[in-house]
């Protein structure tokens, strides 16, 4: 297999990371994708009662090592079995899915450029910003439609330890970031450019 090439894509929760994927999707078919998200820990003790009993929003919620470890696999032309995780009971899944190495590897999420062995791991870093009123509209509507969550708690959340820690841990990534895309996925113009870039690493 020829050279594999990996693309991080990171922002702030709701920013539209996932979005670029999906588009990204209709215009590149030789990619895989990794979220980082499936690398959280098992947090079953946390509930809509107690939401801020685990910081999801901290480095220290995702498991990098493996992560590392996996995307170290990928690009070594290895497959991997990835992890998936359970929003609703906040575990980690019994589940796996087996990933195949591809051309490009797009990993996405909103530590991705956090800890530095995977950040030098990354060909092109793509910051994803969003302002904040749009992120948190977002985060709040998909939480309560898919991950069980109530208004109250998805709101305790967000001013307990989601905005301090994207001030504290995630926007300061931007400055690593290679190109920033404003407005995620609406942002046709630069998923073209994106697109283009990718088909021409293939």
């Amino acid at each position: 297999m020829s050279q594999i090439r990996l693309i991080g894509i990171s922002g702030g929760s709701g920013s539209g990371k996932t979005t670029i994927i999906k588009r990204i999707a209709e215009r590149v078919k030789d990619f895989v994708f990794i979220p980082q998200d499936n690398y959280y820990k098992t947090g079953e003790h946390v509930d809509n009662s107690n939401i801020t009993a685990m910081n999801f929003d901290h480095p220290d919620a995702f498991d990098s090592e493996l992560l590392l470890k996996q995307l170290t696999a990928l690009r070594n032309g290895e497959a991997v079995d990835m992890p998936t995780y359970d929003f609703v009971n906040h575990r980690r899944a019994q589940e796996t899915v087996r990933v195949e190495p591809r051309g490009v590897v797009l990993v996405e999420g909103i530590m991705v450029f956090f800890e530095q062995a995977i950040r030098d791991m990354l060909d092109l870093k793509i910051y994803v910003d969003t302002p904040d009123d749009i992120r948190f509209i977002r985060r709040l509507e998909r939480d309560v439609a898919e991950r069980g969550r109530t208004v109250d708690s998805v709101i305790k959340q967000y001013l307990e330890v989601v905005r301090p820690g994207h001030y504290q841990f995630i926007e300061p990534t931007k400055e690593y970031a290679d190109i920033i895309i404003p407005e995620g996925g609406h942002n046709d113009k630069a998923l073209r450019v994106l697109a283009s870039f990718m088909n021409d690493l293939l």
